[in-house]
């Protein structure tokens, strides 16, 4: 899959392509609908298909400080898109200029100039340009003008998530804050994941007998309320189950939040300075403040052991 940062990294002989266009953060099931859609199309014209989002997220730009926490960086998106069988991911600078841009010139900067579209596949609801004034009857009266197709795609999937509200980013991250990282998963049809560098801490972990990846976030991560919770780390092509501690470490008047994840029975990891993931796959318990350092040490070997029983029934449903 290629992988573009702006428009003049498309390459000059581009030719005709399906693209659809928006922030896709999480790639959850509703995304997924319409991304597949994309790339089915594609695949019937022969010709490839091309995901357009955007860097930073619009809102940022248009409202400074209203970044929403993010469900999946980039590079995450990107591979998950590339795992549903698209082409090319295109990652447009989103700057004030940028946003300016009236829905028509969007049009032909975009669709008609630089990815030559035969076909955009789009959600009923969406919009773009200046002030958000374009959506997909403007885009499909272009498209009459310009000759390319505007394919509409029903991405609201309904569950359990959220009490039967539809999918979405919106209530994704509503769950992941509420530490809800089951009903999360639902909508995104896998566990939520948060990604970032393994840093030193206060080695507390190590000195207790549970030695933890002290995991330096990515800015903007959407992160699950505080608490204990089982699920993996994944470092060096490896998925460890792992019991995984989000808040201030409370014991030890701790004011920083922060995300650890014990590697459950493995002895000698020296993961410092690595890129590491680490997968929610359900709540065990709130965060809290023991009487002594024993009845912490107690504790953790209960959450440890029942982390280590979810994880296998989990595992074993796979």
């Amino acid at each position: 899959m290629q992988r573009w940062r702006g428009l003049e990294d498309i390459p000059h002989d581009w030719g005709r392509s399906v693209v659809t266009i928006g922030s896709y953060d999480g790639v959850h099931r509703g995304h997924q609908l319409i991304i597949e859609h994309a790339v089915t199309r594609a695949r019937e014209l022969g010709i490839p298909s091309v995901v357009v989002t955007f860097d930073p997220h619009p809102s940022e730009v248009v409202r400074p400080g209203s970044h929403p926490p993010l469900l999946a960086p980039h590079h995450r998106r990107a591979e998950l898109m590339g795992e549903l069988g698209v082409d090319a991911v295109l990652i447009l600078p989103f700057t004030t200029e940028f946003s300016k841009l009236s829905p028509a010139d969007f049009v032909v900067k975009v669709l008609v100039d630089k990815l030559h579209a035969k076909a955009v596949v789009e959600g009923p609801n969406f919009r773009f340009g200046h002030r958000a004034a374009g959506n997909v009857d403007f885009l499909a009266e272009q498209g009459k003008i310009y000759d390319f197709e505007v394919e509409v795609v029903d991405l609201y999937v309904t569950g359990e998530a959220g009490g039967g509200q539809p999918f979405s980013s919106t209530l994704t991250r509503r769950l992941v804050a509420e530490g809800d990282v089951e009903g999360a998963a639902e909508i995104l049809g896998r566990p939520h994941r948060v990604e970032g560098v393994v840093v030193r801490g206060a080695q507390r972990g190590r000195e207790l007998g549970f030695p933890t990846a002290n995991v330096e976030t990515l800015p903007h991560t959407a992160i699950p309320a505080d608490g204990v919770y089982a699920g993996w780390l994944h470092a060096q092509g490896e998925a460890m189950p792992a019991a995984i501690s989000v808040g201030t470490n409370p014991q030890f008047d701790g004011t920083e939040r922060t995300v650890e994840a014990y590697a459950i029975d493995r002895v000698g990891l020296d993961l410092y300075g690595l890129h590491v993931a680490v997968d929610f796959l359900a709540f065990v318990r709130g965060q809290a403040k023991f009487e002594s350092l024993e009845a912490l040490l107690e504790q953790m070997a209960v959450d440890v052991k029942r982390c280590r029983e979810l994880i296998a029934a989990a595992e074993g449903l796979a």
